[in-house]
């Protein structure tokens, strides 16, 4: 079996199911959230997901490095030591693993977002090394 070249999708077509916040995070209003899964890297550590929200504020906790490209609506972010952003549609940002933010939804926000998880320097410096290695030999350039 070989391993896709890529995926593609019409994100306005990924299927959302409830994803609740939890309730200890929600700090004004009722933001009920969904989202949906579409892929996942061969080796399950990356995936891309699309992601929406109803009106309210609420703290979010970042598991992994998450990188976000807002579609729709907007979204008004803070984090400790940083001024609030509006991330509107077109906008995209990174959050870091292990991290907090606050979100305010005026409205409502939809987003598609590419999650993966915080590697240790170490190990991603040996990880180089390693694709560095597995390169030598090949030529060309890359499409």
């Amino acid at each position: 079996m070989t391993t896709p070249v890529f995926e593609a999708v019409s994100l306005d077509s990924v299927e959302l199911l409830p994803a609740p916040i939890d309730p200890s995070w929600i700090l004004e209003g009722a933001p009920v959230a969904r989202s949906g899964q579409w892929s996942c890297s061969p080796d399950t550590t990356t995936s891309s997901w699309v992601w929406d929200c109803t009106a309210g504020t609420f703290n979010w906790y970042f598991e992994q490095d998450e990188t976000i490209h807002v579609i729709e609506g907007e979204v008004v972010v803070q984090s400790a030591g940083n001024e609030p952003r509006v991330l509107r549609a077109g906008d995209a940002a990174l959050f870091y693993a292990d991290t907090w933010a606050e979100w305010h939804v005026p409205h409502y926000v939809r987003k598609h977002a590419i999650l993966r998880p915080h590697i240790p320097r170490p190990l991603w410096f040996a990880m180089r090394v390693a694709r560095k290695l597995r390169g030598k030999g090949r030529s060309g350039a890359l499409g």
